[in-house]
């Protein structure tokens, strides 16, 4: 990670800390000022206002300390980091709700059809509940941006708290001002209106038990790596349009705080480089951020059979599997059985039966891979992976450039030998050389010449161990 992006993440947990830590300040608060007018004025509804902030202040304090615990960096027995303690800690905050929202139900129920208490809705039961919605609407909107900035659903359930506090507040204080018009303008209506505070509290209740239960509901998700709605499909058929996927196979998402992970497998053709097969797998990720910044995405290649793959090119990918490489790949159908001919290129430090092991293994996966395969015949032969110390003598050795240049010549054509190098190592000799041919010639027929020429010189110099021909287009 560099410096900026170092600093960047530690901006972001001070932030989130910031947040939580000024909401338990301001919860702390409204809980001791609801709950003393409640006492003071008998409000039901305002007890329940206080009752809720104290969950609030409960759940912010938990909010606060998940959110601490939560930025911890991922580690050998977290791998996935701290993040679903935020979850956790949601979780907890939704039981506490419920086991609220069950007091105030009760109470009210109390308080509608078995005994009465008197409430006394004076100007600080009103001016505390005032203060109560401006506070929770300054302080909600605070949470939100930064739950939205930080992609956190900890500090998001607790905006989600004190949105819901606004109106269960609102219906607090219309409980409060019908008690009032009841004693003071409806005279007539004052025992009716007098349950309005408890009409209220139950209103609150219900408010509350509804957004529990979806708070709860999307805690539960993420705890059982539910994936998100929609995400899932969204990433296959983005993975899909990426060049060179052939087939989008399992996709696999999951959240854990404000992180999300996605595991996908993506199909191949199976002849393509390394490489390319790299670059195709960043080009994916690179779509897939673009649906959820920030994932932790990796990608599992899994290379397939192209329905334009020719035969020879299936068997070459069979020796590839193996990690042993082919040419010379001839296949003969007849009546459509095949017969393949391809020669192997195996380490010089290996013993004749590990080698011959080896090309058993390979004509084995070959018939399972291509059923229609009746014999195949291999020809081993050394990869060349050692490293020689052939000293270069083509400047002390002028008559046998020129004898090189003439025995190439007169196979390929005049003047079309050039860069001759001639290297001895103990009694044998090494050849390497470039050789101009027509740039329209087949390479079937450039290697044909060329084959002719390494003949015609190890049989001109018979002291020649190894000779390369480098055909290359002339230029005119």
């Amino acid at each position: 990670m560099t410096k900026a992006e170092r600093a960047t993440v530690d901006l972001s947990h001070k932030e989130k800390k910031s947040a939580a830590a000024n909401s338990v300040l301001a919860a702390l608060g409204l809980t001791g000022m609801k709950l003393t007018v409640g006492l003071l004025t008998g409000s039901l509804g305002i007890l329940a206002e206080a009752a809720h902030s104290g969950l609030d202040l409960v759940a912010a304090f938990i909010t606060y300390l998940a959110v601490r615990v939560s930025d911890r960096p991922a580690d050998e027995d977290h791998p996935y980091g701290h993040g679903k303690v935020e979850n956790f800690s949601a979780l907890i905050e939704t039981v506490l709700l419920f086991l609220t929202c069950a007091w105030i139900v009760y109470e009210a129920v109390e308080r509608l059809f078995f005994r009465s208490v008197n409430i006394s809705p004076n100007a600080w039961a009103f001016l505390v509940v005032i203060v109560a919605i401006v506070v929770d609407v300054s302080r909600s909107r605070m949470l939100y941006r930064a739950a939205r900035k930080h992609h956190s659903q900890a500090l998001e359930a607790d905006a989600l708290h004190f949105h819901t506090d606004v109106w269960s507040s609102s219906v607090v204080l219309a409980g409060l001002a019908l008690v009032w018009l009841g004693r003071h303008v409806f005279l007539r209506y004052s025992a009716a209106l007098q349950k309005a505070d408890a009409l209220a509290a139950l209103g609150v209740a219900f408010i509350v038990l509804f957004i529990s239960y979806k708070l709860g509901k999307r805690t539960i998700d993420v705890l059982l790596d539910r994936a998100p709605d929609g995400m899932p499909g969204k990433i296959s058929e983005a993975a899909a349009g990426v060049e060179g996927v052939m087939k989008t196979g399992q996709v696999r998402v999951r959240r854990s705080g404000p992180s999300v992970f996605v595991d996908l497998i993506i199909e191949v053709d199976r002849n393509l480089s390394v490489e390319r097969t790299h670059a195709i797998a960043e080009a994916v990720e690179a779509r897939i951020q673009e649906i959820a910044p920030g994932a932790d995405v990796v990608v599992h290649t899994d290379p397939r059979e192209s329905e334009r793959e020719t035969i020879a090119r299936r068997v070459r990918a069979v020796a590839d599997r193996n990690q042993i490489p082919a040419h010379n790949i001839s296949v003969h159908d007849d009546r459509g059985r095949l017969y393949v001919d391809l020669h192997l290129e195996v380490d010089d430090h290996l013993l004749l039966h590990q080698a011959h092991e080896l090309a058993s293994h390979i004509e084995k996966d070959l018939r399972a891979d291509i059923p229609a395969i009746q014999s195949v015949n291999t020809h081993i032969e050394s990869r060349g992976t050692g490293v020689g110390n052939g000293i270069d003598v083509t400047a002390g050795e002028p008559g046998l450039v020129g004898l090189v240049r003439r025995v190439v010549d007169a196979i390929a054509g005049r003047a079309s030998c050039h860069d001759v190098r001639i290297r001895r190592q103990g009694d044998k000799l090494s050849i390497s050389l470039h050789c101009g041919f027509a740039s329209d010639l087949p390479i079937v027929e450039a290697h044909r010449i060329s084959t002719r020429i390494e003949e015609a010189l190890k049989e001109q110099i018979p002291a020649v161990d190894h000779v390369l021909v480098h055909a290359e287009p002339e230029t005119r």
